[in-house]
C-alpha cells in the first residue's frame, strides 16, 4: 500500500471508530458549525489545532499559514476572521505560534528559501522592530525562541487593529483576542499574557506581554 492509499485507509478506520462510539456523531456534525474559537496558527504539521486543545471537529474554526502571520492586506486571513466573528460569532480569537518555527528562524537568519521569502518579510519586520533587544540575548537559540514569542504578540495586535475586530467591539460583541505559543518538545501551550476584549485594553496588555521578552523592558 502506498502512502496516499494509507491515508484513505486511515480515514476509513477513523470514521468507523467514531461511528461505533457515537452513531450520531457525523450526522450531527454535518448539520451544524457553531465553534466558539478561531485559531490562527502556523502551517507546521506538528501543531494540529484541535488536538492540542483537546477539542473535536466542529469546535474550532482554523486558519493557518507559514509563521502564523496576520497581514492587513491578506484577503484570505481577513475573510476567515470576518466569517468567524460576524457569521459564526466566535467568542475567542487565538493567535498561536510555536517554538522552533522554521519560518521565524528563516526570517531571523535572512535565509533564502524562494517565494516564501516575500511572506516572511512580515516576520522580518518584527525582527527589525526588536533587533536591538534580540541582539542582546546571548545565543542564536534564545533569539529564535524570543522572536517566536514576539511574532505572536505583534500578530495579536494586528488582529485587534483589523476593521473586523474594531467593528465587533464597537457594537459590543463579546469577542476576545489571545496570544499563545506551543512547545514542540513538551506539547504544552503557554499564554503569552496578551489578551484584549476591547480596544482600550490593548495597549496595557501589550506592554505587559512584552515584559521580560525584551531586554530593554
Amino acid at each position: 500500500m502506498d502512502s496516499i492509499e494509507q491515508l484513505l485507509d486511515n480515514n476509513r478506520c477513523w470514521s468507523e471508530r467514531l461511528r461505533r462510539q457515537d452513531p450520531d456523531f457525523f450526522p450531527t456534525l454535518s448539520q451544524r458549525q457553531n465553534p466558539e474559537y478561531l485559531w490562527i496558527g502556523c502551517s507546521d504539521s506538528r501543531v494540529p489545532a484541535n488536538q492540542v486543545v483537546g477539542l473535536l471537529p466542529g469546535d474550532v474554526f482554523v486558519h493557518r499559514n507559514v509563521a502564523n502571520v496576520v497581514v492587513h492586506a491578506d484577503l484570505n486571513c481577513r475573510s476567515v476572521l470576518q466569517y468567524a466573528v460576524d457569521v459564526l460569532r466566535v467568542r475567542h480569537v487565538t493567535v498561536c505560534g510555536h517554538y522552533g518555527c522554521g519560518g521565524v528562524l528563516a526570517a531571523l537568519r535572512n535565509d533564502k528559501l524562494g517565494l516564501v521569502d516575500n511572506w516572511l518579510r512580515h516576520v522580518q519586520d518584527v525582527r527589525n522592530k526588536f533587533q536591538g533587544d534580540l541582539d542582546a540575548f546571548p545565543n542564536a537559540a534564545t533569539r529564535h525562541h524570543k522572536l517566536c514569542e514576539l511574532n505572536v504578540i505583534e500578530q495579536v495586535v494586528n488582529v485587534c487593529q483589523t476593521t473586523v475586530l474594531q467593528d465587533a467591539w464597537a457594537r459590543d460583541q463579546s469577542v476576545g483576542v489571545h496570544g499563545w505559543i506551543y512547545g514542540l518538545s513538551d506539547g504544552r501551550l503557554r499564554d503569552l499574557g496578551l489578551r484584549a476584549n476591547h480596544p482600550a485594553e490593548l495597549s496595557a496588555s501589550y506592554a505587559h506581554s512584552l515584559g521580560s521578552r525584551v531586554v530593554s523592558s
